[in-house]
């Protein structure tokens, strides 16, 4: 039931194209006035052209014109009655015509706004990554180590053939997902001794600081937020031994919590020397089920164990 869910959610606009389509169809076979579903076809037609941009509103408009094309094969009375047949299929093409011309227009529209949000999100992107990598050479232990969980989150997305879009959702959320140190005081994440405990609630509120800072900048980043916002909570939390529960955790904070928690165990630290990758990896198998998602694993050591090889 949840994969259907998401799977609508993540495909709701391809859906609604679709169901539109289908009732234009069977308005082609049910209505008399042809004029009216004609006109229908536009609503599917401008719609993909808007959601999903030029190529795909260009498809629509063709199948939606061949659709018609058989139709009136199929039943030319209904479509042509009495009408002269050279001004009946005059009629049909030029609505074929501003059909495609239409799809063409909110099409390219769709891809220029696209490709200034895209611009707008890599200049957003660039000032964080500035701001995240300032905030890391201050402390000799965590340089590079958004860049180096970026990567890592990259290539396990990949490992696990998401789509670009989502790939790309990973990489920008690995490079800003400890942005919300910057509100945490620079002595306390420099602290060699162990944290205290109001320290250490300081230190873990980074991710909802991260998550308002990412907020602040409209809607350009709002697919990493939630990203930001649950990299480090269980992938399962207990109810009872050995009952456990599924989280709802997105996929992408799934993959940054085990990129993140592996360089973590990697890196030195000021209170320890860091572990070497098969010691790190050993010990997230072993809490795979309950922190870390187990495909999210089972990629991640794929990734890890190609890297060791290329040693």
């Amino acid at each position: 039931m949840e994969r259907a869910k998401e799977f609508i959610l993540k495909h709701f606009e391809k859906i609604l194209i679709v169901i539109i389509l289908m009732a234009a169809l069977a308005g082609t076979y049910l209505i008399e006035e042809k004029s009216i579903v004609l006109n229908f076809y536009y609503l599917p037609v401008l719609a993909s052209g808007y959601f999903l941009g030029r190529r795909l509103g260009v498809l629509t408009a063709v199948f939606s014109i061949l659709m018609v094309a058989v139709s009136a094969l199929i039943f030319p009375n209904g479509f042509f009655g009495k009408q002269d047949l050279f001004k009946s299929v005059a009629q049909i093409l030029s609505w074929g015509g501003f059909l495609i011309l239409s799809s063409v227009a909110v099409g390219t529209l769709y891809e220029q706004n696209e490709r200034r949000m895209k611009d707008l999100k890599n200049a957003y992107i660039g000032i964080l990554e500035i701001l995240s990598k300032y905030l890391e050479s201050t402390d000799r232990y965590t340089k590079g180590h958004s860049v180096r969980v970026s990567e890592l989150a990259m290539e396990i997305g990949i490992a696990m053939e998401l789509p670009r879009t989502d790939v790309e959702n990973v990489r920008v959320a690995g490079l800003l997902h400890d942005i919300g140190k910057v509100e945490i005081s620079g002595d306390i994440l420099r602290k060699a001794a162990q944290l205290t405990t109001e320290e250490r609630d300081l230190v873990d509120e980074h991710t909802v600081k991260g998550a308002y800072l990412l907020t602040s900048v409209g809607s350009v980043l709002k697919e990493v937020v939630p990203i930001v916002v649950s990299h480090h909570k269980y992938f399962a939390e207990t109810v009872g031994e050995p009952e456990r529960e599924l989280t709802s955790v997105p996929l992408g904070a799934r993959i940054i919590a085990v990129a993140d928690a592996f360089d973590a165990m990697t890196s030195d630290r000021p209170y320890r020397k860091g572990a070497p990758p098969w010691e790190a990896m050993e010990e997230i198998i072993k809490n795979t089920g309950k922190q870390f998602d187990p495909v999210v694993v089972d990629a991640f050591k794929h990734v890890v164990r190609g890297r060791m090889e290329n040693l």
